[in-house]
């Protein structure tokens, strides 16, 4: 047997994505616009105080394409904080003018596989500040939940550990060519969701998404080992934002 890597977990993510029943919006009176409209920014208020406060995060963003509308991206310390959002949004006005599309239950992640020996990770700021991160309010976000194979002699989990390491250390090395342009988070997704792990980029300039994910695919760990599922890209949204979505 493989040794497995050990994993280094922070706070736990929800990926909820909605899309908006342009018609049932549309047909709504002024005054039940209104009313969803004020609830929906309360809880956005409400979710903003958290992130203040260093105890989650949320990242909300608009979806370019047909997937969805609206991408809300929530870190808590617990699994019930993120039922408890999940489920106030649900009660709320706005909701009944929506569909929820799909939604990724994972956990922020950081692997062994470049720790150094003999020092609690834990006790590390910049460890911790990644595990339990406050999200970058960049222009566009990318989100992708991705495996490792399992495939006859293309099986990343009966590679040795020390082959995962050198493999793993080659990959990164890609990502850091991108520091300043592109701020990635990593969350596990095993014995959560279907995937194994979900990634969400963030970026001012969303071309390069396109060239980071490009580049990767090039080395081995993707080319030979990794397997992408649908990719969804977006546009931040502010308060005065999200407003002028809904009104036009």
């Amino acid at each position: 047997m493989s040794e497995a890597a050990q994993t280094l977990d922070g706070w736990y993510v929800l990926h909820d994505l909605r899309s908006i029943d342009w018609q049932a919006w549309n047909a709504a009176s002024p005054a039940e616009k209104d009313t969803a409209l004020t609830e929906l920014m309360k809880l956005v208020s409400e979710w903003e105080a958290v992130e203040e406060r260093k105890e989650g995060s949320l990242a909300l963003y608009s979806i370019v394409g047909q997937k969805a509308d609206l991408i809300f991206m929530h870190l808590r310390e617990t699994l019930e904080e993120l039922n408890a959002i999940e489920n106030a949004f649900n009660r709320s006005s706005f909701a009944r003018f929506t569909r929820k599309e799909h939604s990724y239950v994972s956990v922020v992640e950081l692997s062994n596989y470049l720790s150094a020996p003999g020092v609690d990770p834990y006790q590390v700021p910049e460890i911790v500040a990644r595990l339990k991160p406050i999200l970058p309010k960049s222009k566009h976000i990318c989100f992708y939940p991705m495996n490792k194979k399992r495939d006859l002699q293309d099986n990343w989990y009966m590679l040795p550990m020390e082959d995962r390491k050198t493999l793993m250390r080659s990959h990164g090395m890609i990502g850091r060519g991108y520091a300043g342009k592109v701020k990635q988070i990593i969350s596990g997704s095993v014995g959560f969701d279907d995937w194994e792990w979900g990634v969400t980029l963030f970026a001012d300039d969303a071309l390069q998404f396109k060239k980071l994910v490009y580049e990767m695919r090039f080395d081995e760990v993707s080319a030979r080992y990794g397997e992408f599922g649908a990719f969804y890209v977006g546009n931040i949204l502010s308060g005065s934002s999200l407003t002028q979505l809904l009104q036009g």
